[in-house]
């Protein structure tokens, strides 16, 4: 008997081989079916590895598959019925396959086994049926895309394009295209064993799909010379008019999305064959100033929308127009990857033909996120600093968090720690962190530390990162009380836990365990005066500020070890921290009465500073005088906008929350330059879009108006306001059971007239500062 295996939904090309797997490359998969009636649903499971775009009828359906990494891989789970008709309809999917060899895009994981996955289930009103990729499908090599890097330093994302139009591709999506000279695609066998592995172990995606939602350019900042052509043909362009350049002509002008954003662009083209395009994507216009020592000009970044003084400077798509579009069936280009920019450069320069735009717009994309939190006060700069700190946390949130849209899209912990709170308080959402919480726990290596940037096809530590880590858990635990949850993170707890332990030094704090490049990196803030973001220690000798972040973590963890029953190891950790607290103390205390970056050095931070307030290191009495002596120091290293959530935490602690008028100085910068997101530094702004800038979103609902987890899971609610040198707050603060009202005023004796409206059944215990 003639046992066929069944299929495992899984298809490549045929006309794959090694030599495919040296650049990053895209296939193109297409299945045409007929349909006698309209399905009542059409479930499709689709995956791939590396990434793919899927189409039912030329309309784009889903993107995927969610980040995974070598043990679980994703796949998305849609209902194709709404997009397809009786009669003939087309399932089609573009696949960017990454190679094994080499980082590319770091957060993409990739396997060697590249592929295409698809199972799924039609229901008709008569029957059912079952549909899967198999050799059915049509396969084709895409020779017309290459994917490029645009900094040959450092370059985490590899997504940038060097495209060509091919007439023969004409339509490929949709019923009709005559896809004879496609080869068949290659069933792939089930991967047995290695169903234990990616990608044959898979798993739901754990989030929503991104949503995606089309808009257009709000205006042309600038018509470049010598041949830019009339600004009103621009306008014409953006409104969806179209704009034609003459033969032999080129015509330039930069674009305006209104705000920085993240998205699909989308261009449709008629006529030019031979045009080529170039798309500069930028978050700001920048300032070209020369290094005269280095004899080479620096971008500097002022007013983000100076295009009169400012160039765009940023990462770009080339494209060459093959001619094949039509009245109706134009010619399309959409980048494969999702752009991220507020400004967009479009050179065209036509051939021997004119060349028409006909259309330039672009599908936003995002997690969807509901940010039900509405909250102000006295400060008149709040609503302006809030609407963009909301926005950079929106454009931070894809698959994973990201520490920006523009450069990396890597999940790192210290970032993601502070946006997923941020979260939390605008949306009492943790369906992405449940997700990080387990994408890092799967990276812990064998010494303990996790890869301080995850997923992320490749090594990367910053020992202090695996501590905000524990921080993350933590917090869960406090807003949504999943004992499981913490249970499963107890063994990556005690793996951290035990690396700082080991590396206890004979002066009985932390001794020097990563540098500013090598093994491990030692970052703590990107303060300008420190070398890569690590305070300057005495050759190898050790960083106090790890020893802070290990003490504050041992705290925390017994926390967590007591929530789960596990009092003994809570007993331990505590005995732990009483012993570095001592420690910190005898070796860590300079002359100036305040906390060394180091043992013996007479170099101080704010951060230090700060760090003995949180852990109690320095007795109640000190605070304040410390914390006082750490904002008007006028030689201590100051936090800059990535360490500022817990320079504050330790102003509110110390009961000197109203020295924070000062310290939104840079956000008030920010609004004032026009940026419409939370930049990365104050003093090396790189990144325009950097999440954990995004400080507002905490201090308003959870410091200002009080509103925080008075017991794990919520179980109560804390409402304890902290005015500092405000007059007045109001919001209303969601939370995982509904939402809670608050406002307070200050009355003419200084105290507080607060008011509070919260869910029937919603115990809440209010607490004057």
């Amino acid at each position: 008997m003639d046992h066929k295996p069944a299929p495992t939904g899984w298809i490549w090309s045929g006309e794959w081989d090694a030599g495919c797997d040296r650049q990053p490359r895209i296939v193109r998969f297409r299945r045409e079916l007929e349909l006698d009636k309209a399905p009542l649903s059409f479930t499709a499971d689709v995956s791939a590895d590396s990434r793919y775009k899927l189409y039912v009828n030329g309309t784009p359906v889903s993107v995927g598959p969610c980040k995974g990494d070598g043990m679980i891989w994703y796949y998305e789970t849609v209902d194709l019925a709404a997009f397809l008709a009786p009669g003939k309809n087309v399932i089609a999917a573009e696949v960017l396959r990454y190679p094994v060899i080499g980082m590319y895009n770091h957060s993409v994981w990739r396997t060697q086994t590249p592929g295409f996955y698809l199972k799924g289930e039609a229901v008709l009103p008569d029957r059912r049926e079952a549909f899967f990729a198999d050799a059915e499908w049509r396969c084709l090599i895409d020779e017309t895309t290459a994917f490029r890097t645009e900094n040959n330093w450092f370059d985490p994302l590899y997504i940038n394009e060097s495209a060509a139009g091919d007439g023969r591709l004409q339509g490929w999506k949709k019923a009709g295209y005559d896809d004879g000279a496609w080869p068949a695609a290659r069933p792939l066998g089930d991967f047995g064993d290695s169903n234990a592995v990616s990608p044959g172990n898979l798993h739901r995606r754990p989030i929503p799909p991104m949503y995606e939602k089309e808009r257009r350019f709000e205006s042309v900042t600038a018509v470049r010379a010598p041949e830019g052509g009339a600004a009103e043909e621009w306008e014409r362009l953006i409104a969806g008019g179209g704009l034609t350049v003459p033969a032999g002509a080129v015509r330039t002008a930069e674009l305006d999305a209104g705000e920085l954003t993240t998205g699909y662009l989308m261009l449709s083209l008629r006529g030019g064959a031979g045009a080529k395009l170039r798309i500069e994507c930028a978050e700001s216009y920048v300032i070209m100033v020369e290094n005269k020592e280095l004899h080479f000009s620096m971008p500097v970044k002022g007013d983000r929308t100076d295009h009169v003084n400012g160039v765009i400077s940023g990462y770009a798509d080339d494209y060459a127009v093959s001619g094949c579009g039509t009245e109706g069936a134009e010619e399309y280009y959409e980048p494969f990857w999702f752009r991220t920019f507020r400004f967009v450069r479009l050179e065209i320069t036509a051939g021997e033909e004119p060349v028409t735009v006909s259309d330039l717009k672009y599908r936003e994309t995002g997690y969807p996120l509901d940010a039900a939190t509405r909250a102000e006060a006295s400060d008149p700069d709040f609503g302006a600093i809030w609407d963009i700190s909301l926005r950079t946390l929106r454009r931070c949130m894809h698959e994973t968090y990201e520490d920006c849209p523009f450069y990396e899209q890597l999940q790192y912990a210290m970032d993601t720690r502070s946006q997923i709170l941020y979260t939390y308080a605008v949306a009492a959402d943790d369906r992405m962190a449940r997700r990080t919480i387990d994408d890092f726990r799967r990276s812990q290596r064998p010494d303990g530390l996790i890869n301080c940037s995850y997923p992320c096809y490749g090594p990367n530590v910053i020992p202090g990162f695996s501590l905000y880590y524990i921080l993350m858990i933590h917090d869960h635990m406090m807003y949504f009380g999943d004992r499981e949850l913490v249970k499963r993170c107890l063994p990556a707890v005690d793996g951290i836990l035990g690396f700082f332990d080991r590396n206890i030094g004979e002066n009985g704090i932390v001794r020097r365990i990563g540098e500013s490049s090598g093994k491990y990196w030692s970052f703590i803030d990107w303060v300008p005066q420190w070398g890569r973001g690590m305070p300057n220690a005495d050759g190898d000798g050790p960083v106090t500020m790890e020893s802070f972040l290990y003490l504050y973590a041992l705290q925390h963890a017994a926390e967590l070890s007591d929530f789960c029953g596990r009092h003994d190891t809570a007993a331990e950790y505590l005995e732990r921290a009483d012993r570095l607290k001592k420690a910190l103390r005898s070796c860590c205390v300079g002359r100036k009465g305040l906390y060394t970056d180091a043992p013996g050095r007479e170099l101080y931070s704010q951060h230090c500073q700060a760090f003995a307030v949180l852990t109690g290191t320095a007795e109640e009495s000190e605070y304040a005088e410390l914390m006082e002596k750490a904002l008007d120091g006028g030689d201590l290293a100051k936090c800059t906008v990535a360490f500022s959530f817990y320079l504050f935490r330790a102003l509110e602690k110390a009961g000197m929350y109203e020295r924070t008028r000062e310290l939104w100085a840079p956000w008030r910068e920010m609004v004032k330059n026009h940026l419409t997101t939370c930049m990365e530094s104050n003093d090396n702004p790189r990144s325009d879009c950097h999440a954990w800038g995004a400080l507002l979103l905490y201090e308003l609902p959870s410091v200002i108006l009080g509103v925080r987890p008075a017991r794990p899971g919520y179980a109560a609610v804390l409402v304890a306001p902290t005015p500092g040198y405000l007059d007045r707050a109001a919001g209303s603060v969601r939370i995982p059971a509904g939402m809670i009202d608050v406002s307070w005023e200050r009355g003419e004796n200084g105290r507080l007239k607060l008011g509070v409206k919260a869910p029937e059944g919603v115990e809440i215990i209010t607490k004057e500062r």
